[in-house]
């Protein structure tokens, strides 16, 4: 599927994708739809070929842009297309697949995972309130083809959903920080890849605009040895946000030309990061709420004063 781009074997799926994942949040921030359409048909065109979304990214905005542009001159039969499903109860999630489909203008979604796998509790919810069933009786009708879930709070809880179902993805946090602090490399990817589950990267940047420049402005590191760091970790691909052409050009060189760091390249990195890492600092969206979405902390009852008072 990909030209330009290394690929890497997504899990046992038998799927190839890049090793470079199109994140969906940030491409529909770029002001100028065009901008961001050209983008993600450049994108396209240089081997960048996985892309990601979610049901509520920009409350929609984000699923309508990107099946806009996958749907002009058959670019969507180019494009191994992932979002992610909100809902907690069979009757939400049900809803949120068929919202997706429309959005995003297809008749199959590659792979769907269930977005923000953050509480305690929300394993629990998945399995008990017959949510996983839903998405399952969509993988034999044809609408889904692989499923999935995400989170970026706790590694238990990700532990917890390893245990419940033969997931084909797993989504995490990785960046060169959380090696030192509450680490899903350590504790979550050698389970997910002794079972043959796929490991799709996040974070690399630290999450969020406000996060990303405290990572870059407080010389954690530079952008290209953050990504490069994580692309090196064994995961199959790293989700990057890109909302501006600069950053599309500086994250496609950093993909096409991308060569793993040694193992004293790695450890001379973490040795430097180690006196910003252990105290979580720049990883705000594991010891707080600040970094859930909205969507999901009213599902926990939890108001945008609690999560401002934390």
């Amino acid at each position: 599927m990909s030209q330009g781009m290394p690929t890497r074997p997504l899990g046992k799926t038998g799927e190839q994708v890049s090793i470079l994942c199109l994140g969906g949040w940030h491409i529909r921030s770029i002001a100028d739809d065009n901008e961001a359409i050209r983008i993600m048909h450049a994108a396209l065109e240089g081997g960048l070929t996985f892309f990601d979304n979610a049901w509520d990214y920009h409350e929609g905005a984000s699923e309508e842009l990107m099946g806009r542009a996958l749907a002009m001159d058959g670019k969507r039969k180019r494009c191994f297309l992932m979002t992610k499903n909100c809902g907690r109860d069979p009757k939400t999630i049900a809803q949120h697949i068929d919202d997706s489909l429309r959005r995003l203008r297809t008749d199959v979604i590659d792979l769907m995972q269930f977005h923000e796998i953050n509480y305690d509790n929300d394993p629990e919810w998945i399995v008990e309130r017959g949510g996983l069933g839903v998405l399952l009786e969509a993988q034999k009708a044809g609408k889904v083809r692989y499923i999935g879930f995400t989170g970026h709070k706790d590694p238990r809880i990700h532990l917890d959903m390893l245990q419940r179902y033969d997931w084909q993805t797993v989504q995490l946090p990785t960046n060169v920080l959380d090696w030192h602090y509450r680490s899903f490399l350590h504790q979550v990817v050698p389970v997910a890849k002794q079972r043959g589950v796929a490991v799709i990267g996040m974070k690399s940047l630290g999450g969020g605009r406000q996060q990303m420049g405290r990572f870059i402005s407080g010389k954690v590191c530079t952008p290209q040895e953050a990504i490069r760091f994580a692309l090196s970790q064994p995961i199959d691909s790293l989700v990057v946000g890109i909302d501006s052409w600069q950053v599309f050009e500086q994250n496609l060189a950093i993909g096409q030309n991308f060569t793993p760091m040694s193992q004293q390249e790695q450890q001379e990195l973490l040795a430097r990061v180690r006196p910003l890492a252990g105290d979580g600092r720049h990883e705000l969206f594991k010891s707080t709420q600040l970094h859930d979405g909205p969507y999901h902390r009213a599902q926990h009852e939890m108001t945008e004063e609690q999560v401002r008072a934390l």
